[in-house]
């Protein structure tokens, strides 16, 4: 089962599986113990590469940030850290450690390095911009980490293409340890980062990261017009999505693709995404272990060439689906 093609992360030594697990659930609608189960059956089924952030999940009601962290590093207290296991986390959302600032960059890290149990982050992002703070000062305090062997690499989330550009350029003039990687909102339905942020990646040697890779649900074909009502806190938004005019053209196009392959429609959408220009790995999280199973394809289907080009067709934003 471990027999999954790793691939190259940016320009570094690390090498990711097709498949990241995500980990806002866990300690939020999967509890320790479900948490548990799916970290084990993701690492037993060859993935290797588990993201979470400091404020996760600080938007539930009882929580304060950081329970996410704190799962993943009893499993690994109690499992012991496999083999080739890369472990992402994030800074500034937290309620305690707001912002990129120097301070809070340097005190954020060591809090996370404590939940998670580790000596070292293999990669650490930036999870929000912060227009407060100059990124000159937010650049030097990463690459100051890296320096001081308290983290690996870097990332930044949810920064604009003409402020990423910018950090790299900031860090290829001081000398500075520089992002190896953006994650961006991206999938079928959300093609927006083609425009600018693929073509920045490309020419800078960034990997990207997509999150929400299955829409927040709707690309696993759950919600239909008429359909059922699902339960899941992401079900509004996931459900919104029928408002677009390509909404039924993916769905079809998902459905028939995934009958032509034997998976089900989110392998699909997973799998389309990941062999994405730029793209080393695609972020997605499961409640529990069957939700997991569907997730665990991308890392070894892959899809035709007039599969991919139905599916591009399909979700095309100036398509006729669009019209």
């Amino acid at each position: 089962m471990n027999d999954v093609r790793l691939r190259p992360l940016g320009r570094t030594d690390l090498r990711v599986s097709p498949l990241c697990l995500g980990g806002n659930v866990f300690g939020w609608t999967a509890d320790e113990s479900t948490s548990f189960k799916v970290l084990d059956t993701f690492v037993a089924g060859g993935g290797n590469f588990v993201d979470t952030a400091d404020s996760y999940s600080a938007w539930v009601e009882g929580n304060s940030g950081g329970e996410s962290e704190t799962v993943i590093g009893r499993w690994l207290a109690a499992r012991g850290r496999p083999e080739g296991l890369v472990l992402a986390t994030k800074v500034s959302g937290h309620p305690e450690f707001p912002g990129l600032s120097a301070a809070n960059v340097h005190a954020a890290v060591d809090a996370s390095r404590a939940r998670l149990g580790v000596e070292v982050i293999d990669l650490y992002y930036a999870h929000h911009d912060d227009p407060g703070t100059p990124l000159a000062e937010s650049a030097r305090a990463f690459s100051e980490l890296v320096d001081d062997g308290r983290i690996r690499y870097i990332g930044l989330s949810n920064h604009s293409p003409g402020r990423i550009r910018e950090w790299l350029d900031i860090c290829a003039d001081q000398g500075l340890h520089a992002p190896v990687c953006v994650q961006p909102h991206y999938n079928l339905m959300e093609r927006g980062v083609e425009e600018d942020l693929v073509p920045l990646a490309l020419e800078r040697g960034l990997s990207l990261l997509p999150y929400f890779g299955l829409a927040r649900g709707f690309l696993t074909g759950k919600y239909r017009r008429g359909g059922a009502e699902v339960d899941s806190p992401r079900a509004g938004t996931a459900r919104a999505y029928l408002d677009d005019p390509r909404a039924e053209l993916v769905l079809g196009a998902l459905d028939a693709v995934a009958a032509r392959n034997g998976v089900s429609p989110a392998s699909v959408a997973l799998s389309w995404l990941s062999d994405r220009p730029a793209v080393a790995s695609v972020l997605a999280s499961a409640r529990n272990t069957d939700q997991l199973t569907d997730l665990m394809a991308v890392n070894h289907l892959r899809l035709d060439e007039e599969s991919t080009e139905l599916l591009s067709e399909d979700s095309d934003p100036g398509g006729s689906g669009a019209s």
